[in-house]
């Protein structure tokens, strides 16, 4: 990969030579010593999921100029299947550009990808030692903390993050869900705020998470209520048709359940979720043999899902 630049022969000057990389590879050629022409091929290499040669540019490119963005784009290609590449070259970087957040960021998330999460922490809390309000560093956290089930301050950390941008969705999302999985009133007025902020009426965030935490607190009217509101204006919304199906299945309402799950069958056929819970109301009825098939369904849509291949064999004999 060292020599991919074009320069002395390499097994993707071929690859190099084509579209849309030629033009960038024929400037090299009269300037080989430009950084950014690099930076920019190995870009495109990236996206296009060409990773040695993306390498090979942006190693290039950081040779040439200790530019954080080069830097940044090496450690994140690093972290396509080589996380250890990754934090090494992290760590190299940051003694060169140690005020760089970006750079230990990316090595924050890089431990958490070996699943080092104290490590990870001590990289966060080192950024936000020296920049408390640094919002990427505080969501990063609550996202660790959450990894070493420490929920209650993975909240507070949240809440941190939430009053510094209150107008980031994604960031109110998340903490939406954080309150109705812990059955924190809080998600109330926290999503009265989101419906008022959707002036088009088109999010059925808001209306999904007030059912989630009806649901949890054991409020299955109200829960359903609002997950058929959430329906409403998002007719896709699957979770929350998942939902709904659950509040009934709880209740012991097979036949209703084993409806709304059938419905999201039809919405999304390749969704495994709709098939497990099918197979779950089929077995309660009795109906082992729908209940297997639908099982096999779902697992063969997602080999992760153990629990479904695991109702499945229990239903072999």
């Amino acid at each position: 990969m060292a020599g991919c630049n074009n320069q002395d022969g390499s097994a993707f000057d071929e690859l190099l030579a084509e579209q849309p990389y030629a033009p960038l590879t024929d400037s090299l050629e009269k300037f080989p010593n430009n950084a950014d022409l690099f930076y920019r091929r190995g870009i495109l290499l990236y996206k296009n999921q060409n990773y040695p040669p993306a390498v090979a540019d942006f190693k290039k490119a950081w040779e040439l100029n200790k530019k954080e963005e080069y830097a940044a784009a090496l450690s994140t290609v690093y972290m396509n299947g080589r996380t250890d590449s990754a934090i090494l070259f992290l760590k190299q970087a940051i003694k060169i550009l140690p005020q760089s957040i970006r750079l230990k960021l990316n090595l924050a998330e890089a431990y958490a990808d070996k699943q080092d999460y104290h490590q990870a922490l001590a990289v966060t809390d080192e950024i936000l030692s020296a920049q408390p309000n640094q919002i990427d560093a505080l969501i990063l956290k609550s996202d660790l903390l959450d990894k070493l089930n420490d929920n209650n301050n993975s909240l507070k950390v949240l809440e941190q993050a939430y009053h510094l941008a209150p107008f980031d969705e994604d960031l109110c999302y998340n903490l939406a869900f954080k309150y109705a999985e812990q059955k924190n009133e809080k998600v109330l007025a926290l999503c009265d705020s989101l419906q008022k902020a959707d002036r088009l009426g088109k999010k059925g965030e808001p209306y999904y998470f007030k059912g989630l935490y009806f649901s949890n607190i054991g409020d299955g009217v109200k829960a359903i209520s609002f997950f058929n509101h959430a329906i409403l204006h998002d007719y896709y919304y699957l979770n929350a048709y998942i939902e709904k199906g659950k509040v009934y299945f709880n209740q012991n309402k097979y036949p209703e359940a084993l409806k709304v799950f059938t419905l999201v069958s039809t919405i999304s056929p390749d969704f495994p979720d709709a098939y497990f819970w099918m197979g779950k109301c089929q077995e309660a009825l009795g109906k082992k043999n729908e209940a297997r098939l639908n099982y096999q369904r779902a697992y063969g849509l997602d080999k992760t899902f153990a629990e479904a291949k695991e109702a499945a064999e229990r239903l072999k004999d």
